[in-house]
């Protein structure tokens, strides 16, 4: 594997500008709706951070957030939903943030971090061991 060990806290990076699919142009962003979400969910998990982020990359499945902590994985998410997946991302933060070895674990997940899982990127420290 590699030496990851367990995190100190979590940042979820939100992003601000992404916008459903069936919203006009000059419609608030939804993104910005998830934010506020997220942060509001975060207010009792004082080891969790909430970051507004301009574009993550990934408009074609947006809603899209991050999870990341200090030697572990990051994970990417799309698909959320702006009225329930604060609350969720809050969780799969603080799962992060206890994990023993960098990953967040699947069967702990909030089902939206399962099935709107788009990515995990090991963090800069991370060696794979040879076969």
């Amino acid at each position: 594997m590699s030496d990851i060990g367990p995190a100190a806290g979590a940042t979820v990076l939100v992003c601000i500008t992404c916008r459903a699919l069936t919203d006009s142009l000059d419609a608030p962003r939804a993104g910005a709706t998830l934010a506020e979400a997220t942060a509001l969910a975060a207010a009792n998990a004082a080891e969790v951070s909430v970051q507004r982020v301009r574009c993550l990359g990934n408009c074609n499945r947006g809603l899209s957030a991050a999870i990341r902590c200090k030697n572990t994985w990051t994970y990417v998410f799309g698909g959320l939903d702006p009225a329930c997946d604060g609350p969720n991302l809050i969780a799969g933060a603080l799962l992060l943030s206890q994990s023993s070895d960098g990953l967040l674990p699947w069967r702990e997940r909030p089902e939206p971090l399962k099935r709107g899982l788009i990515a995990r990127v090991p963090p800069l420290q991370f060696r794979e061991e040879a076969p």
